[in-house]
Parts: structure tokens; C-alpha cells; sequence
């Protein structure tokens, strides 16, 4: 990066507390006409949102563990974390005058300290005192954003005990963190939290700290595509077999990197703007054309929707401000807002593009999360760079093979089709059996005129964090394509096979990824007495994407490829013989053939839904029978 990126970077030093900015380049004022249409969205949007989760609030004086809290629709427990809400509402408040919101903003703050305040300064996840605490720091920048922005709105005594509350919950994050004692997600964030904090309530040793880990994190992102690591638990923080770390996309975009920017921007660190650039980049390349994020391979994707992670708070600070170096940043956060509001109903973001065709009721945590970096974007406003869609993002202009090294994972373009084929290994929980993405099986399949037609959900859905998912509606079918066998009633597939390896070319204007997989269970063993090895090869042409898998070995056990379609329930499905199928999508027609005879998975030609990433689906599937090869071909016309 040149020195004159870096005099750009410096004029946003005000990114975290307002200081006086001059001679912003490429500033919002220089070109209304493109940055006003994203703050409306945004504006509109974030207004939305507190409208729905005001619409949520319990008021019952009289039961101090619901008064003020935030109902969720879909989860019979109370989130701990809906006090993240005080800094959207505040916000409201300041901007419109209206009370409705700082007395929705107060009364979360009560509910918080009826029912998840500790002694120690920390909140909890939930009101069980010995549930997590880590979750502080993103309550506490909460609050200390919503008291430095907009706490004159508020009456003196409120002010001061939020001042107080405030105090100690950075003593604890004080007390308590460093860079390696859990995921890297919360001591990423307190880079920004102690340093907003100590400048809130004037404790320099807050800011030393900060200073400290923001050191330390610089040797958190990967040798070759300098991606953020460490989303693992500590216990599984050791590299994979392959010799690789555990990241996380969802978490890193949606989350660190916001933190890590503010930081830096504020700070002129430009060492670690350097790093951050190149991280954002790297990101950015999973971010597909319609703004969603491809986390199918990502380590903790139990949590992944398709516009990014449950409970995370969302990409647009990081991106939108860094959108000067590199204007396909601004493209990403504008795009992901939209798809955020197309994921929006009733007030409240949905977790994924088809919870309202399934008939799946949202949880409150996407919304209230989500409602900050909107909130703080609009905080920094005139102090951003243009924010726009002029610039393409990589994967709308991508062609060829892109292999990321630090992940083993594939990225592959021809024409209009996208894909993502994963072989990476390492794991969130070690032998477990959860499975993003992986076993060079297909994590993403799109198409530029229809949108999504393959996503991977986890091999076998689990409530991994039971207090921040949504339980599983329904028969849990997983919607990774993969070849499987059962024998003994126990289900063998490539997803479990984590040495998979997978090798490309690209001839004749044809793009080709060869998995070599082995089918395994749960516990990764091998499957006996019948085949076992396969090569998967995704081939991919202007024309369409061909799915072949073959084995030399002998078949004694039903074995097939299943090939889950996204789809939504209000698509027309044709079958047009028992090896060809069309689906009609609004803007295309999507025609799947076989070699072999195309079946329904056991749901008695109905669609399945998955939480993982929130979409619906066809389950075909096509067996070997007496052939060792089957040829699927996916076209749209």
C-alpha cells in the first residue's frame, strides 16, 4: 500500500469519537447523490428495526424478570444481550425526539440489571449467573457508544449510573481478557471496547490495554491470505492435521474486523491497516454477487444465515469505512444491507432468505445485534468515504480457480456460475460431527440470473450454542451435496473424510475440481464392505456446472449423490421424465438430468427447510445402482 492510501486512512481518525476531521477524501459530501440512497436504506432500515423491537418489549412492572426485556418470537428464553438495544434506541431518541425510545432504551438497561448484572461488572448470556461472560465487551461498547453520542438525551442521575454500570463492566474486560483466553472474536473486539471505553470514563490503563492486544492480534491473521484466525476453542486451537487454523468468516466480518478498523482508523496504526487491508480483501472474496456471505466452509458456520452469522453484529462498519482504499468495500456494505432488508419482516431481520416462505419465526437476536453497525455507521456518517455500488465485488467478476491455501478451500467462476468447493479441516469442536462444509464437497453452487442453488448447511445439525440457535424445524436433512451410504443404519459420507484433497484445471474454457473422498461416519471411520472411494469432479462451463462421481470398487450398499436444490416452496417443480426436473425461478429456469432415475429424499416429494443457511430445499437424490458413475448436469436457461 502507498503512502498516500495511508494520509486517506488518517483523515478517518475520528472513526470511535467524533474528533475534528478535515480533507476527507472522497467524502460523502463529494458525492451525495451515490452515498445519500445507502444512508436512506440504512436510516429507514435501522428505524424499522426499533420499531419491531419495541413492538417485542415485555412491560410488566410487576415481574422484575420480563419487565423490559425483549420477547423473542422463535426462543423461549430471554436473550441476555438485548440490552445491545440502548445504543439504536438512544440514538432514535436523539434523532426524533421521541420518548417511546428512551424508555425503550431504559428499560432494557433495567432488565439487565434485574437479571444478567454481576458483581464482577460482567453481564451474562442468560439470567443463570454461570452462563457465559464474554459476551460484556459487546454490551459494554454498546452502552459506551450510545453515552458518548447520544447521553445528553438522558437525565443526570440516569446518566451517571450508566456512567457507573459502564465503569465496571470495562474493569471487568479489563480483569479479564487477553489475546488467547477464548475466541479470538472477544479479545478482537475489546481492542476497540477498552480503548471507546477509556476515553468514556477517562481509565488510561483501559486504553493501555487496548493498546496491548492490538499489538498482540497482529499475529492472528494467516501466512498467505492474511485471514483472521482463532475462532476455535482454546482447548481446539492447536492446527489441523493439514496444518491449518480455525476461521471463521462469519464471526470475522461480522464482528473483529469491525473492531479492528475502528480501531486503527482512529489510531493511525498503520501496521496493522496494512494487515486489516489485506484481511478485508481476502474476506471480501466469499462475499457473493447479490451481497450474501459464503461462510460454508467457515469452522463455526453452525451459526451461519446466509447474510452472515446469527449473532454477530454485521460487515458494514468495517467495509464502509475502509471504503476509500478499495471500493468494492463500499459494494459490500451496501449490497449486504439490502439483503438484510430483503431478510426483513414485521420489523424483524429473519434468519435467512426463506424463514417467511417456511413459515419459521425470526429470533430477536439478529435484530438487535445488527441494529449497532447500522447505528454506528450513521454516528460516523460525515466522517465516511463514498459508499456506492460502482465498484464490482471479486466474486461477480471472478473466473477461474482461486484456491486459498490458508483454508484448502476452492473458488471456482466460468460464465455466470459461482462455486465454492471445500477440503478444510479444521474443526470448531475436535470429533465431533457437525461438519461445515468440507471433504471437497460442494459448499456453494450460483448462478448470476437465478441467484443460490446449492448451500451447505452442517452435516448434522446441533445445537452447538443451545442458548444462540434456533432449534431445527422439522426432519433434519442435511443440504451439503455429497455422496452417502447407510450400513448398519449408521450414515457414511465424503463430509466426514477431513483428508480429502482436491486438485483443478482449467482447459479449453472449462473449469475442472477433482475430490478424492473417502465415505466415513460421525467418528471417521471408513466404511466396509462396500465402495468406499470416490472422485468427485465439479465441472464448470459457460453452459452449465456437471456433477460426476465415480468409484472403481464394487457397490454392495445403496449409495447415491444427493443433490439439495434451493428452492422455495412457491417454485413450480416439473418433472419432465425420471431423470430430468425443472425448477422455475423468477428469473430463470433450473434443469437438473441424470444419468440415473432423480428421487425425492423421504419427505414424500415435499421441500425441506435447514437453519444452516435459513433457505429451503429439494433433496434429490440419485443412486449408483448397477453403474460406479453418475453424471449430473445443472443448467439454466
Amino acid at each position: 500500500m502507498q503512502r498516500r492510501d495511508f494520509i486517506q486512512l488518517s483523515t478517518l481518525a475520528g472513526v470511535g469519537l467524533s474528533l475534528p476531521i478535515s480533507g476527507l477524501l472522497n467524502s460523502c459530501e463529494n458525492h451525495p447523490e451515490h452515498s445519500l440512497e445507502f444512508k436512506n436504506l440504512v436510516s429507514s432500515l435501522l428505524e424499522e428495526w426499533c420499531e419491531g423491537m419495541l413492538k417485542q418489549q415485555i412491560f410488566e412492572p410487576s415481574n422484575l424478570e420480563l419487565h423490559g426485556a425483549l420477547d423473542c418470537p422463535s426462543c423461549e428464553h430471554i436473550h441476555g444481550r438485548c440490552m445491545d438495544a440502548v445504543y439504536p434506541f438512544l440514538y432514535m431518541a436523539d434523532k426524533t425526539g421521541d420518548e417511546k425510545y428512551i424508555k425503550g432504551a431504559k428499560l432494557v438497561m433495567l432488565w439487565a440489571e434485574n437479571n444478567v448484572s454481576q458483581e464482577n461488572g460482567a453481564w451474562t448470556v442468560i439470567r443463570n449467573p454461570k452462563s457465559w461472560k464474554g459476551i460484556t465487551v459487546f454490551g459494554a461498547i454498546a452502552l459506551a457508544e450510545a453515552l458518548h453520542y447520544h447521553g445528553h438525551v438522558l437525565d443526570k442521575e440516569t446518566h451517571a449510573a450508566w456512567m457507573t454500570r459502564l465503569e465496571a463492566a470495562g474493569q471487568y474486560i479489563y480483569d479479564t481478557f487477553t489475546i488467547d483466553f477464548t475466541n479470538i472474536n472477544y479479545p478482537g473486539t475489546a481492542v476497540y471496547g477498552l480503548d471507546l471505553i477509556g476515553d468514556v470514563v477517562k481509565r488510561d490503563d483501559f486504553k493501555a490495554k487496548s493498546k496491548t492486544l492490538a499489538l498482540e492480534v497482529k499475529s492472528y491473521f494467516t501466512a498467505n491470505e492474511g485471514l483472521l484466525f482463532g475462532e476455535c476453542k482454546k482447548s481446539s486451537s492447536k492446527l489441523s492435521e493439514k496444518g491449518l487454523h480455525g476461521v471463521d468468516l462469519g464471526y470475522n466480518v461480522e464482528e473483529t474486523l469491525n473492531s479492528l478498523v475502528m480501531y486503527a482508523l482512529k489510531h493511525k496504526d498503520e501496521e496493522l491497516l496494512q494487515i486489516l487491508t489485506k484481511s478485508l480483501n481476502s474476506h471480501l472474496e466469499f462475499m457473493m454477487p447479490d451481497g450474501g456471505w459464503d461462510n460454508s466452509w467457515g469452522n463455526r458456520m453452525y451459526k451461519w444465515t446466509y447474510w452472515g452469522s446469527r449473532t454477530c453484529d454485521g460487515s458494514q462498519p468495517a467495509f464502509g469505512m475502509m471504503a476509500h482504499i478499495n471500493p468494492a468495500f463500499g459494494t459490500a456494505a451496501v449490497k449486504n444491507t439490502g439483503l438484510l432488508k430483503q431478510c426483513t419482516s414485521d420489523g424483524l431481520i429473519h434468519g435467512g432468505p426463506h424463514y417467511v416462505s417456511a413459515g419459521i419465526l425470526p429470533c430477536i437476536h439478529h435484530t438487535f445485534t445488527h441494529a449497532k453497525p447500522l447505528t454506528a455507521l450513521l454516528d460516523h456518517w460525515e466522517h465516511l468515504p463514498e459508499i456506492n455500488t460502482n465498484a464490482e465485488l471479486p466474486r461477480a467478476a471472478a473466473d477461474g480457480v482461486t484456491h486459498f491455501k490458508d483454508l484448502d478451500v476452492y473458488l471456482f467462476a466460468r460464465g455466470d456460475w459461482r462455486g465454492t468447493v471445500s477440503a478444510y479441516d479444521a474443526e470448531y469442536h475436535y470429533k465431533e460431527d457437525f461438519r461445515q462444509a468440507s471433504g471437497g464437497a460442494l459448499g456453494i453452487l450460483y448462478h448470476n440470473k437465478v441467484g443460490l442453488i446449492c448451500a451447505a448447511s452442517m452435516a448434522k445439525y446441533e445445537m452447538v450454542e443451545k442458548n444462540n440457535q434456533q432449534v431445527q424445524p422439522g426432519k433434519d436433512i442435511c443440504l451439503t451435496p455429497r455422496v452417502e451410504t447407510f450400513k448398519d443404519e449408521v450414515w457414511y459420507t465424503n463430509l466426514y473424510d477431513l483428508p480429502a484433497t482436491v486438485a483443478t484445471k482449467d482447459t479449453d474454457g472449462v473449469v475442472d475440481l477433482v475430490a478424492d473422498v473417502k465415505l466415513k461416519n460421525g467418528e471417521r471411520e471408513l466404511v466396509e464392505g462396500t465402495a468406499n472411494d470416490f472422485d468427485i469432479t465439479y465441472r464448470c462451463s459457460p453452459n452449465g456446472t456437471t456433477i460426476l462421481a465415480k468409484t472403481n470398487q464394487e457397490i454392495t450398499s445403496p449409495t447415491a449423490f444427493v443433490l439439495p436444490i434451493v428452492s422455495p416452496n412457491n417454485e413450480e417443480v416439473t418433472t419432465l421424465s425420471d431423470t430430468e426436473i425443472n425448477i422455475q425461478k423468477p428469473e430463470g429456469l433450473v434443469t437438473i438430468k441424470a444419468n440415473a432415475p432423480i428421487k425425492m429424499k423421504a419427505l414424500e416429494g415435499k421441500r425441506t427447510f435447514n437453519m444452516v443457511p435459513g433457505v429451503e430445499a429439494l433433496p434429490f437424490e440419485i443412486f449408483f445402482g448397477d453403474s460406479k458413475v453418475l453424471e449430473i448436469t445443472i443448467s439454466v436457461s
